[in-house]
């Protein structure tokens, strides 16, 4: 069969566009395979000789990026919908729901010590955690890849450091610019975490793609020691991932970077004083560039792959205040991030997109779509948690150290023999201590025990007192009532007895009321005359744990006027 034209033949370099409108469907939660599949024809007459176009199909790769605040948290709402409130299977909901071939999840506030198996090994994928070294409950990444993206290497950390195993990505760059000691310091709070692929493109080249999952610091205003290790992080971070670029791989960031960009990412950045003066933002300008750039000097290594495919998207944001419910009003930043290199994003990126239906954090997933395959790897690489000794079943027990040992028949007949002397001679031990005891006199019951209420009989001693005659009751003397009567008696006393304890009642209440104001009723606040809710101030200085009443509304923009008003009013102290 022959063609009339090429029209019809996909661009040498591109995708065809009908891939794109597949993936922008999968892209809001649904998942759709995109097949990009050229039948074996001959070329058109028109270029002068018959050739074959190599048939090939190529499935999208998916990858999401998440931070989850906490593993264990959005799971504390699904474990109740599982019959059996197994972690596991709600860990697995999680990762069906992001419904992503390559999870990458930022602070899981996890370390070693306390992380389960049913969060660690879900069935049909292979997990990679990175711990912080310093503090329990802090930061700390994760990456889950399906089965069918098992990568081939994977490494801990940034400066290679922490790598003890054969499996490491490697290409670290020259980091003489950082001493030891600070690249421990920058990568003992498990912050970053690589895994490397094996993929195939749309055109059927096979090529290395490597994803850093990163969680990167933030910087107090009142501790400017953490800008400067925000600042070095970002350093080590960009030499790394220029490292993997000059090696040939390509490359993908991903996670939380802590930096909303551009002032189109922050709610409130025309009210920020010297926003393109932040030295995180400083950094991003000087390491992506945006697609329209030519080639030349000017033209940075990475792109922000959600501003490629929404340049003008307003209110993309990524992260909301928990506190303030500022997720209601839209009310945020976009501090999550899909940055690849250039070639990759121009070539194979098909879609990148936000979930912010998806509950269980402060921030929601980000991810993009890309229209290669993913070539997985036949083993996983040791960093997988399921060679943790831990989890795999070779860690050591106490039983292995007491070792059963074998008894020839001869000392195990005399132990026998010894066994049944030992017990003969402590029954006759036993038989020789109960008739030593002294046998208890039957004087006072059949037991020899007296009972409690001998001791309180009357003496004989004392004279006895005659007994008392009963008297006939005042109520036998008078004259019987008829049933009405007495119905009618019971009536009024038991109203009468009603309205004394009523009477007790209110008398103790208010006595109580008397002694205890109780709490006082809330404040209004000024812009809505709305009950106000309390506040305690959390932050270190002199008005740390004082009281403070503020509008009960989510914040939002100023010129919303259902958000949140200024109003503000110290609590009187008790």
């Amino acid at each position: 069969m022959r063609t009339e034209g090429i029209e019809a033949l996909p661009h040498p370099r591109r995708p065809v566009r009908g891939a794109q409108e597949n993936v922008s469907a999968s892209a809001r939660g649904r998942r759709d395979l995109a097949y990009l599949e050229v039948s074996s024809h001959p070329v058109s007459p028109r270029l002068g000789a018959d050739c074959e176009v190599l048939q090939f199909a190529v499935k999208m790769l998916r990858v999401v990026s998440w931070n989850i605040n906490g593993i264990r948290s959005p799971l504390q709402g699904m474990v109740y919908e599982e019959p059996s409130n197994c972690a596991a299977m709600a860990m697995g909901r999680i990762l069906d729901k992001l419904d992503a071939d390559i999870v990458c999840l930022q602070e899981t506030k996890v370390t070693r010590d306390v992380l389960t198996e049913p969060l660690a090994i879900i069935e049909g994928y292979n997990s990679y955690f990175s711990f912080s070294r310093n503090r329990s409950g802090y930061s700390g990444v994760a990456t889950f890849c399906k089965d069918s993206a098992t990568p081939m290497a994977a490494e801990e950390g940034l400066s290679g450091l922490l790598t003890t195993h054969n499996g490491d990505v490697g290409c670290y760059g020259n980091m003489d610019e950082f001493t030891q000691e600070e690249l421990r310091a920058l990568d003992s709070e498990g912050r970053a975490l690589l895994t490397q692929h094996k993929i195939r493109t749309w055109e059927g080249k096979e090529k290395t793609l490597t994803l850093i999952n990163v969680y990167c610091p933030h910087a107090d205003a009142g501790k400017p020691e953490r800008l400067s290790f925000k600042m070095r992080f970002y350093r080590l971070l960009q030499i790394r991932a220029e490292a993997l670029l000059a090696a040939g791989s390509h490359v993908i960031i991903l996670g939380d970077l802590n930096t909303a960009h551009r002032p189109i990412d922050h709610w409130d950045a025309v009210n920020l004083e010297c926003f393109e003066e932040d030295p995180g933002r400083k950094w991003m300008d000087g390491l992506l560039s945006n697609l329209g750039c030519q080639a030349g000097s000017h033209v940075r290594p990475f792109i922000d792959s959600y501003r490629c495919f929404q340049p003008k998207q307003e209110g993309a944001f990524t992260c909301w205040s928990a506190v303030s419910g500022a997720r209601h009003l839209n009310y945020g930043s976009r501090l999550d991030y899909v940055l690849g290199d250039r070639t990759l994003v121009i070539d194979t990126f098909q879609d990148s997109f936000r979930l912010p239906e998806v509950m269980g954090s402060d921030h929601c997933p980000v991810g993009a779509v890309l229209s290669v395959s993913s070539m997985p790897a036949k083993q996983c690489p040791p960093l997988c948690t399921r060679f943790l000794p831990e989890f795999a079943g070779t860690q050591l027990k106490i039983l292995r150290f007491l070792v059963r040992l074998k008894q020839d028949p001869v000392f195990k007949h005399s132990a026998l023999r010894l066994g049944k002397q030992t017990q003969v001679q402590m029954h006759q031990n036993k038989a020789r201590v109960r008739s030593a005891r002294p046998r208890p006199s039957h004087a006072g019951s059949s037991r020899g025990q007296k009972n409690l209420t001998n001791y309180f009989q009357p003496s004989s001693s004392r004279p006895q007192v005659s007994p008392i005659l009963e008297l006939p009751s005042v109520g036998a003397l008078m004259t019987p009532k008829t049933l009405e009567e007495e119905a009618m008696a019971r009536v009024v006393e038991g109203q009468a007895s009603v309205s004394e304890a009523k009477d007790e009642k209110e008398v103790r209440t208010s006595f109580w009321k008397s002694v205890l104001g109780g709490p006082s009723p809330m404040p209004l606040c000024g812009g809505h005359r709305e009950p106000c809710v309390m506040r305690t101030v959390k932050k270190p200085g002199p008005n740390l744990g004082r009281h403070f009443y503020m509008c009960a509304r989510p914040q939002g923009p100023p010129t919303d006027p259902s958000s949140r008003c200024n109003f503000f009013l110290w609590s009187r102290p008790s």
